[in-house]
């Protein structure tokens, strides 16, 4: 009876589907094989397309390398003319500019400016941004060039964000750019004592770092003691101010681009690496199925062969 029970139970137990997933027993290896050598297949297209964006990422990298290098003299001369005009006037009213981009595929270059200025408004200051005050305000305004840092500032600062440019910097950047984005921000009507920079410096063609340039808005001008010297009418004083806030904004843009484009390489560069890697790693299991498949092949051919 028990014998009975069992062999009926058994019998259920094989009649059932099996769990989800699972292969039947006398399930071949030619499936899976498929499956190996199509993703095979998708990996080696995927590394072409890196390994050719590596290439363009190397061209626009020379090209950003010289704007930047001319860029950089803006940056120059706008420090030493704020070094000679300081001034007493606290500048607590700070509107932040963050400078990125509208394209990806560059590693963590939109995220470093993010980051930096998350950082200056919740804990501390930029270092070199502010030198008339200890904190910033958690409320200060902010502006972006860039959709990519636009998305990431959306989710934390949503509220402290007033304009926002795209377009800007998808070729080499000029100095039209920086003059228009200068002059969006003076007519914005936003209240700033001085406008605080933050952007990707270029350390070396493999490494960069989030730094901050703070410019001094026209009141700030005004109060200087040097400044005052010169007797200025108030239209000089606030063509001055714009002007010297385009020539640091075309400085920033033109050593951020010149990151991103050292950013992509390397990105780029890393994922043809990891591509190769896959490659050889699907590869060996691909040949270890196929030699699987055949000594299963065989070993049924030679059975047969026996049972005749």
């Amino acid at each position: 009876m028990s014998t009975m029970l069992a062999g009926r139970t058994l019998a259920r137990a094989a009649a059932q589907p099996r769990a989800l997933g699972a292969a039947p027993a006398n399930t071949r290896n030619m499936a899976t094989l498929r499956e190996i050598e199509l993703r095979l297949k998708s990996v080696r297209n995927i590394e072409k397309i890196t390994k050719s964006m590596k290439m363009i990422a190397s061209t626009k990298l020379a090209k950003a390398q010289r704007a930047m290098e001319a860029g950089k003299q803006y940056g120059i001369a706008n420090k030493e003319v704020f070094q000679h005009v300081p001034s007493d006037k606290p500048t607590p009213n700070k509107l932040f500019l963050i400078i990125s981009s509208d394209k990806g595929l560059c590693g963590g270059i939109h995220s470093s400016v993010s980051k930096a200025t998350r950082r200056a408004l919740e804990d501390s200051p930029l270092a070199g941004a502010s030198a008339n005050d200890s904190t910033v305000d958690p409320s200060s305004s902010i502006m972006i060039i860039g959709d990519k840092s636009k998305a990431q500032m959306q989710r934390a600062l949503s509220g402290n964000i007033q304009l926002t440019f795209n377009q800007i910097g998808r070729d080499i950047p000029t100095f039209a750019d920086a003059a228009a984005v200068a002059d969006l921000i003076t007519q914005s009507g936003v209240k700033f004592d001085s406008v605080v920079l933050v952007y990707n410096k270029f350390v070396s063609a493999i490494s960069y770092e989030a730094a901050a340039v703070e410019v001094k808005g026209e009141e700030a001008l005004r109060e200087s003691d040097a400044f005052k010297v010169y007797e200025n009418e108030d239209d000089a004083t606030k063509d001055l101010a714009e002007f010297s806030l385009a020539n640091a904004i075309y400085a920033a843009l033109t050593e951020g681009h010149a990151c991103e484009q050292s950013a992509r390489r390397n990105a780029m560069d890393n994922a043809s690496k990891n591509a190769t890697d896959m490659i050889a790693s699907l590869q060996m299991q691909y040949n270890r199925g196929r030699q699987a498949a055949i000594t299963n092949e065989l070993v049924d051919i030679i059975t047969g062969a026996s049972a005749l």
